[in-house]
């Protein structure tokens, strides 16, 4: 099971409280970031975002506009309170929690002090490895019911042909009593394990890599 350890950013840049806007403009460009943790003594007090600091820019053209920036204190600006997450919490329940709270990092603390930063950007990542995009290898969809003993039916049937399993997952199908599989397979060619899925009466159909054609699905 993947932790938020293995998705989380551990080298963070920080600033602290009384830093200038114009000091985390620069950091967040220095670094290609759009979230910077306000840290004092170690601990975390806030966050600050490229739309804070947007916030509080000077129009475009304004002239002396980082004078201006330099005079802002983050911790005037800064969110206080910001959601955390554990290093050994779930990504399941922190991306649930990114999502649910339409926000676009959590700050990973660590017995009260901040051991790294977990973002949108990371999670996809996590999420594209997860699925082996990229890889070479091939996917089979087959429905079938919402009862136990389903996937190892399925993957006893994948065995018997000889074809490795990379990846499973699991999906809603249409109706509640049946189930979605999705099998990523280490070959590139889906159509026997599909052909052989369907022949033994589950729906089912595979998909190559990069194209949109399914083969092997039995219309009901």
């Amino acid at each position: 099971m993947l932790r938020v350890r293995d998705a989380m950013t551990r080298e963070v840049a920080t600033l602290g409280p009384q830093a200038s806007a114009a000091e985390a403009l620069g950091r967040c460009r220095e670094h290609g970031i759009r979230h910077l943790p306000v840290v004092e003594d170690g601990r975390l007090v806030g966050l600050v975002s490229d739309r804070d600091l947007r916030d509080v820019s000077p129009p475009r053209g304004t002239s002396d506009a980082e004078n201006t920036l330099s005079w802002v204190r983050l911790v005037d600006i800064m969110t206080r309170g910001v959601e955390t997450a554990h290093p050994l919490d779930t990504i399941e329940h922190a991306a649930h929690r990114m999502h649910a709270g339409r926000i676009g990092c959590l700050p990973v603390v660590a017995d009260g002090e901040l051991a790294g930063i977990v973002t949108s950007s990371d999670m996809m990542q996590t999420l594209t490895e997860l699925v082996g995009a990229g890889e070479r290898g091939s996917w089979v969809e087959v429905e079938v019911p919402n009862e136990p003993g389903s996937l190892a039916g399925v993957s006893k049937l994948v065995g018997e042909r000889g074809v490795n399993i990379a990846g499973i997952f699991l999906s809603p199908a249409k109706q509640s009593t049946h189930r979605m599989i999705v099998l990523r397979l280490e070959r590139t060619d889906p159509s026997g394990v599909a052909k052989a899925l369907s022949e033994a009466g589950y729906r089912a159909y595979g998909v190559e890599p990069s194209s949109p054609v399914s083969t092997g699905y039995e219309e009901s």
